[in-house]
């Protein structure tokens, strides 16, 4: 990335996860602002700016991963204290959007927590918002403000090129992922399989059929998120004794909740590759697992944004 005058900006960092903002401001070249947020002995969040923000740029780096509730009040707060502090503009990165599986109604009287978060962020005052991956597109619908919406999949496909494997067949674990398994198979040149699953109950799935020819083939199984691990270790398991010569994992976001690294553990998948949008604690961290970086991404995305440059030509 060159290296760009970034003397109005200024990067803030909540708890969730430190090390990404570190990382991305020391591509940027800037230090992180002085900022110190931390709890009263009731459980409520405080936030103290301990610097000027005065008509800056500002950008707050924070993931709402587990726990999810604590680290929404984290920004949401501190967007207050930046508001407040008379901000000239206030930009949350938020590298893993919590509640983004709650998107829609699926039954009657279900809750659109998505779109009640992206409330709370624009009431805050966000006056812009970057984030990766969505699990659903039209989140970015939910706002009434600006959205950036950079995707994981060019760094995960580098990452499998560059490992120049032969007979490669993108797996899509379920309908939904069909699209992004397509994306991948076309930057791979290569073809794509569907595994067809009915969910009985949240969290369970079950495997009904793989759509697509994986016998022999060196299966890479796309998905958004592992969350419990449920839905692409069975996929990964299947696929194995359908016939696959190796299968490999790869998403955007490690929730790993769970029994998610017990089951990683122990099903068919011989790599599994994610991206750092939100923190792995060392205990999660196992063999096959390889953690690639998205500070990059945002930190190209935060340069272009204050600069007036194009996001959309990252997309190219």
């Amino acid at each position: 990335m060159e290296t760009k005058a970034f003397s109005n900006m200024k990067l803030f960092a909540c708890n969730s996860h430190p090390e990404l903002a570190k990382e991305i401001a020391d591509l940027m070249g800037v230090e992180l602002g002085k900022a110190t947020v931390s709890k009263f002995s009731d459980g409520e969040i405080s936030v103290s700016i301990w610097e000027s923000v005065r008509d800056k740029d500002v950008f707050i780096i924070q993931s709402t991963g587990n726990p999810v509730n604590d680290n929404l009040m984290e920004l949401l707060i501190m967007v207050d204290a930046m508001k407040r502090a008379s901000a000239g503009s206030i930009n949350a990165v938020i590298p893993y959007y919590g509640y983004a599986r709650q998107d829609r109604k699926a039954k009657a009287r279900d809750p659109i927590t998505a779109k009640l978060v992206a409330d709370l962020l624009v009431a805050a005052g966000v006056d812009r918002v970057i984030t990766m991956d969505l699990h659903a597109n039209q989140i970015q619908g939910y706002f009434d403000i600006p959205v950036d919406h950079m995707i994981g999949l060019p760094t995960l496909t580098e990452y499998f090129i560059k490992k120049e494997m032969e007979d490669v067949v993108i797996v899509s674990p379920d309908h939904g992922s069909v699209p992004r398994a397509r994306n991948m198979a076309e930057r791979m040149n290569c073809p794509i399989a569907i595994v067809d699953k009915r969910r009985p109950e949240p969290n369970k799935s079950e495997i009904m059929n793989i759509i697509g020819d994986i016998k022999g083939k060196n299966c890479i199984i796309l998905d958004d998120m592992i969350d419990t691990a449920g839905t692409i270790t069975n996929a990964a398991n299947a696929i194995k004794d359908m016939g696959a010569k190796e299968v490999y994992a790869c998403a955007t976001h490690g929730v790993l909740s769970g029994p998610a690294i017990e089951r990683l553990e122990k099903s068919a998948i011989k790599e599994l590759v994610i991206l750092n949008t939100l923190p792995i604690p060392e205990e999660k961290k196992i063999d096959k697992m390889t953690i690639l970086s998205a500070a990059p991404i945002f930190a190209e995305t935060i340069s272009r944004v204050y600069t007036h440059g194009s996001v959309s030509a990252m997309f190219n």
